[in-house]
């Protein structure tokens, strides 16, 4: 879960960590003269994407009229798919120098991970790729709560050496540094990095802010919830799309993997995927993938991540389906429930509630091809025998393997080459 700037700047202010003043949050360019800011102002547009200054999103101002203007160009501006309808004004402070400090974790290893760049104000990742000897990074095997000395010492030291003003406040630094690890294993972060921390006249400042929160961690940082104001979990990375709002609301896990908006390649076949559990649509998704690249020329594209979790109720298994048929660019839907924990009685009744108030409605039906086989099998065969006899037109378009005669890699083979017959028809 990522905060918002303003967010992450309580938090560093609160741990320590110097930051411009905060004026506050508009969401009019008429309501900053009520600020009485002082001049010269950051004014930036709240989204959770990174390289905003570059896609206009950052604006330094001077005065009032000219911060009214900026402002109301940049309110309702879209941010490579993210839509600004909140600014943050901040004290535009005087820059010396400015240097990159972050910390986050080796996935490999679980080790903590302190890197530090006196090329403040870039993206690391370019620097990293472009000059790697201009970072220095440090991995803690023992993932100590605080910053070791020797090696708060080494890191400032790397970075005064070529960090304008740096050796005047290399007190400050050093201290900016080891508040920023301890930040991080305070609150259990994924991330937590200043980009840029300027160097000024009276020291470091954290010109910019970010925090990624362990979303497995939350539940024991619900006093730093309090302390933010914020009433519930966010995506990741991201604001979340419609679809993930549905699925949230909904109480699944779901995640697209294409951008909100993406444009449909007519020559491509987008298959949405309904998994039996977390591992398996995580298998869903690469054997879509690898089916697609195998027998399809890649035209195969996987849109989306799904989750039932344990004994979904047949309203939420309905939901689930309801959500890709919905989904303009879905044209297939793969399922696949190996019934455990879960029911495939519950599973099977719960797609074909689905099937049956879609064609009711009169609401677009997309084909389904899936494969159910473990606990409540034989309930979910006679059900699904009698729903077939019963229903035949409303359930013309869902096609079940019931049992593990068949593979779950053809099952996905055959549906796809039926969905493609039919686009190329």
């Amino acid at each position: 879960m990522r905060l918002y700037e303003n967010e992450a700047k309580k938090v560093f202010d609160k741990e320590g960590i110097p930051v411009p003043r905060q004026y506050g949050l508009v969401c009019r360019p008429d309501q900053i003269e009520k600020m009485n800011p002082e001049f010269p102002v950051m004014i930036k547009s709240l989204v959770l994407i990174g390289g905003r200054g570059k896609a206009g999103g950052i604006k330094k101002a001077g005065s009032l009229a000219e911060a009214e203007e900026k402002a109301g160009a940049m309110l309702g501006m879209n941010l490579r798919g993210y839509d600004v309808d909140i600014l943050m004004l901040e004290q535009a402070v005087q820059e010396v120098g400015a240097c990159y400090v972050g910390v986050t974790m080796n996935p490999a290893t679980y080790n903590t991970i302190i890197m530090a760049s006196a090329s403040g104000g870039v993206d690391i990742e370019t620097v990293a790729r472009d000059n790697p000897d201009a970072i220095i990074k440090i991995e803690l095997e023992q993932n100590e709560k605080e910053l070791p000395d020797t090696v708060a010492e080494q890191i400032t030291e790397f970075l005064c050496r070529d960090l304008p003003g740096g050796k005047e406040c290399k007190n400050g630094i050093k201290k900016v540094i080891a508040s920023v690890y301890s930040t991080f294993q305070k609150y259990d972060c994924k991330v937590a990095e200043i980009n840029p921390l300027i160097i000024t006249p009276d020291g470091p400042v954290a010109a910019d802010a970010k925090i990624v929160l362990d979303d497995n961690a939350l539940f024991r940082h619900k006093e730093l919830f309090t302390f933010l104001g914020i009433k519930g979990m966010r995506h990741d990375v991201s604001e979340p799309t419609e679809n993930e709002k549905r699925a949230r609301a909904a109480g699944f896990p779901y995640v697209d993997l294409l951008p909100e908006g993406t444009d449909k390649d007519p020559d491509k076949l987008y298959v949405g995927i309904v998994p039996g559990g977390a591992g398996y649509g995580i298998f869903s998704i690469d054997e879509v993938a690898n089916v697609g690249e195998r027998f399809f020329n890649g035209k195969v594209v996987p849109v989306n991540f799904m989750d039932s979790g344990g004994g979904p109720s047949r309203d939420k298994v309905a939901e689930m389906f309801h959500l890709l048929m919905d989904y303009d660019i879905v044209d297939l839907i793969i399922t696949s429930r190996f019934g455990g924990i879960s029911s495939c009685d519950t599973y099977i009744r719960g797609l074909i509630q689905c099937f049956r108030e879609r064609f009711k409605d009169g609401r677009r039906i997309i084909p389904v091809y899936g494969r159910m086989v473990g606990t409540d099998l034989p309930s979910a065969r006679e059900f699904l025998n009698k729903a077939k006899a019963e229903t035949p037109e409303e359930l013309k378009e869902m096609e079940i393997i019931v049992g593990n005669r068949t593979i779950m890699a053809e099952v996905i083979r055959q549906g796809v080459g039926e969905a493609m017959k039919r686009k190329e028809a």
